[in-house]
């Protein structure tokens, strides 16, 4: 490749081809590679569930006393999320809380098989599809990645009885913010394969 001016590439130059051979390959992308070690993390996981009841700690367990999705993802009519989540974290009983708490829909799944995650491929063109998504276009994931109550606590997961600190998705929200905004200006490509 010509270079405007003569010499030995440097490191960025070398990043910028790594990036460019990706995508005209349908390689990852750098961007969509950290948005997926997010959504492919336990605390996104465990509610993206194919299976009729979510998931919950780290290893993704079938959630305990047989809570099952129910037909509003909040929960059985016998056994509401809310029964158990409030709106915060309890400190107390390490039962971990947001606003509105509940599984996403099944159309929502992020799962090819139970506990097993979407490839980065198959849940890039799922996060993209609006039939899959919650009807929304770039402009509105990205609003929902960067405000959703819900989607802000997996970065503030609260402590587990034991006081443990339950795991945080691999990069900080600002990072996946920024991340996401890139990716979606770069024409959110999604790697193929």
């Amino acid at each position: 490749m010509p270079k405007l001016f003569p010499g030995p590439l440097d490191r960025d130059d070398l990043r910028m081809i790594a990036d460019y051979m990706r995508v005209i390959t349908g390689g990852p992308t750098p961007q969509w590679e950290k948005i997926y070690s997010v959504l492919s993390s336990p605390r996104c996981l465990n509610c993206h569930t194919m299976t009729d009841f979510p998931r919950q700690t780290d290893l993704r367990y079938a959630h305990i006393y047989g809570v099952k999705r129910g037909p509003d993802d909040k929960g059985a009519p016998t056994l509401r999320c809310t029964s158990c989540h409030e709106s915060i974290n309890n400190s107390v009983t390490g039962i971990p809380g947001a606003p509105g708490w509940h599984a996403a829909p099944l159309s929502m799944a992020w799962e090819s098989a139970p506990r097993v995650e979407l490839s980065s491929s198959a849940l890039c063109a799922a996060f993209k599809d609006k039939s899959k998504n919650g009807n929304r276009d770039l402009a509105t994931l990205e609003h929902h990645v960067s405000t959703d109550p819900f989607v802000l606590w997996a970065w503030s997961p609260g402590s587990r009885p034991n006081g443990n600190g339950r795991l945080t998705p691999p990069i900080s929200h600002e990072d996946f913010v920024q991340t996401f905004k890139e990716w979606a200006a770069d024409g959110a490509p999604c790697p193929t394969q």
